[in-house]
């Protein structure tokens, strides 16, 4: 598999690897596999939208969430990738654990983090395949609606 040509073919841009917010790297290699740090769906340097998700007026709406969810997957693809040497190393997905920041009454976490899955799956085909946690929090860092991570197999 050709994660980069496969990112082309989508018409993907890989982006740079998100610089830490605090005290940590952004993906770890052990073994024949990459843990990513949480990564936020930062563009560019900045957070598109922060608060939490839900309906509503002043909140994020669950649709939106879907859409920073796959960019947060995206910038784990990046930081793994950077960890074991390039995206063309990487071989499939492991594990991913997706944070919503929500209001309490909010029961749409999975569906939010499906945004996360469905690239995964769309960049890995059948390696994308991956067992995953979708957890409702009370806030995130930088007041962010959602955080991913990803454990990735490499070679």
């Amino acid at each position: 598999m050709n994660v980069s040509a496969r990112l082309t073919e989508l018409g993907i841009e890989l982006p740079a690897v998100v610089p830490p917010v605090a005290a940590y790297v952004p993906a770890v290699v052990h073994g024949d596999l990459a843990y990513t740090s949480g990564q936020l769906p930062m563009v560019d340097g900045t957070l598109p939208a922060t608060g939490k998700v839900g309906e509503g007026d002043g909140l994020v709406a669950p649709a939106d969430a879907y859409g920073l969810a796959r960019r947060s997957a995206l910038n784990a693809i990046a930081a793994a990738g950077a960890a074991v040497g390039g995206v063309d190393r990487l071989t499939g997905v492991v594990k991913v654990t997706g944070f919503v920041s929500s209001v309490p009454e909010f029961t749409g976490q999975p569906g939010v983090i499906n945004g996360a899955s469905e690239l995964l799956g769309e960049v890995f085909g059948e390696a994308g395949a991956h067992a995953r946690s979708a957890v409702g929090v009370p806030v995130l860092p930088l007041d962010s609606p959602v955080e991913v991570e990803v454990v990735f197999s490499w070679e």
